[in-house]
C-alpha cells in the first residue's frame, strides 16, 4: 500500500513528466552507479521517497568561472533533474531563478542567513585568486569574496564540475587570474564531482547518500569512490587488453563491433577515473568513446594542461 506521501511524491514527478516506471528505472541505474547490488533498488527508491516527504535541505548553488554546462547537464536530463529537484530545495541558483539584480542578491543573503549552518552549498566554476580575485565578479563582489563569505556557513560543500573541483579550463596555463578549484582557493575539503560536465547521476548519488546520512567514501582528491573508483579504460567496451606496448582490439568479442581502441588516437581513458562507460549520458544513451571520440580526461586535475595534446598517445 502506498502512503499519502508516496502518492504525493509520484504525482509531483508525473507533473514533471516522470512516470513511476521512469523513477524506478533511474533508481536501478543509480543503485548500480553507487556500486550496490540489485536487491538495494527498492531501498534506494524508498530513501528518495522519504527524503522528498521531509523538509528538503536548502541548497545555495553558486556560479563562478564556468560555462553553466554542469547545471545544463542535469537540467537537460529531465528525469534525473526532476528527481534531484524533488529531493532538495534550491534557494539560490542564478540560471533557474526568476529573480535578477538586487533581488537575486537579496535572495542569496536571506537564504544564507535563514539556513546558516544547515544548507548545502554547491559550487559550480573556478575561483579567481590573483589580484584579490579581480578576474571574476558577481554583483560587484569578487568570486573569492563571495566564496569566503558563504561557503564557511554551509553544512556541506559540493564542487560540481572540474572547474569547481580543480580549476578546470579556467585554470589552464598561463592562468593570469590565478583560478583555482574551491578546495585550493579556500583551504577546505569539499566533495568533488568533476567532469566537463559531470554525470547528473553522480550528483544524485551524493545527494541520496547525504540525505540518508550514509558515509561517502572519497579518493585522495575528494571524489566519491562509487563514481570515480575505476578508470574509464577499466570499463571501456572497445578494449580489454594491452599487447606489446600497444592497445589493441579484443577481436571476437561483441565489444569489437564498436570498433578498435582509441588509445593511439589520444584516448586518455587509462589515466582517467570516471564512470562514463557505465553511467553514460543522455538518459544512458551513450558516452564520448562509444560515439567514437577519444576520452580527453576531463575529470582529472589540470587535464587541460597535462592531457594535451588530446589526439596523441600519452
Amino acid at each position: 500500500m502506498k502512503t499519502d506521501q508516496q502518492h504525493d511524491f509520484y504525482e509531483k514527478l508525473e507533473a514533471k513528466g516522470v512516470s513511476r516506471r521512469d523513477f524506478i528505472k533511474y533508481c536501478t541505474v543509480l543503485t548500480a552507479t553507487m556500486g550496490l547490488p540489485y536487491s538495494c533498488v527498492s531501498k534506494v527508491a524508498e530513501q528518495i521517497e522519504q527524503a522528498a516527504s521531509k523538509p528538503r535541505p536548502a541548497v545555495v548553488w553558486l556560479h563562478f568561472g564556468e560555462c553553466t554546462g554542469c547545471s545544463e547537464a542535469f537540467l537537460r536530463t529531465p528525469d534525473v533533474g526532476a528527481i534531484i529537484l524533488e529531493t532538495i530545495s534550491v534557494e539560490y541558483h542564478e540560471t533557474i531563478m526568476a529573480a535578477s539584480g538586487h533581488q537575486a542578491e537579496k535572495n542569496l543573503h536571506d537564504a544564507v542567513e535563514k539556513y546558516k549552518g544547515q544548507f548545502v552549498c554547491i559550487v559550480e566554476g573556478a575561483i579567481a585568486t590573483n589580484y584579490n580575485g579581480a578576474y571574476g565578479k558577481v554583483g560587484n563582489r569578487t568570486f573569492l569574496a563571495i566564496a569566503q563569505d558563504i561557503v564557511p556557513k554551509a553544512a556541506a560543500v559540493i564542487s560540481i564540475g572540474t572547474c569547481a573541483a580543480y580549476g578546470g579550463v579556467a585554470s589552464a596555463k598561463p592562468n593570469p587570474g590565478g583560478y583555482k578549484g574551491v578546495g585550493d582557493a579556500l583551504g577546505i575539503k569539499p566533495i568533488n564531482i568533476p567532469g566537463c560536465p559531470p554525470n547528473p547521476l553522480n550528483l544524485l548519488g551524493v545527494i541520496v547518500k547525504y540525505l540518508s546520512k550514509e558515509p561517502i567514501e572519497l579518493d585522495s582528491i575528494g571524489r566519491p569512490m562509487f563514481a570515480y573508483g575505476e578508470s574509464v579504460h577499466d570499463n571501456c567496451p572497445r578494449l580489454k587488453f594491452y599487447d606489446e606496448g600497444k592497445f589493441v582490439t579484443e577481436f571476437g568479442s561483441k565489444e569489437a563491433e564498436l570498433g578498435y581502441c582509441l588509445y593511439q588516437l589520444g584516448c586518455k581513458g587509462p589515466q582517467t577515473y570516471n564512470n562514463c562507460p557505465t553511467a553514460k549520458f543522455n538518459d544512458g544513451t551513450s558516452f564520448p568513446i562509444q560515439a567514437g571520440h577519444p576520452c580527453i580526461g576531463c575529470s582529472e586535475p589540470d587535464f587541460w594542461d597535462t592531457m594535451t595534446p588530446f589526439y596523441e598517445e600519452s
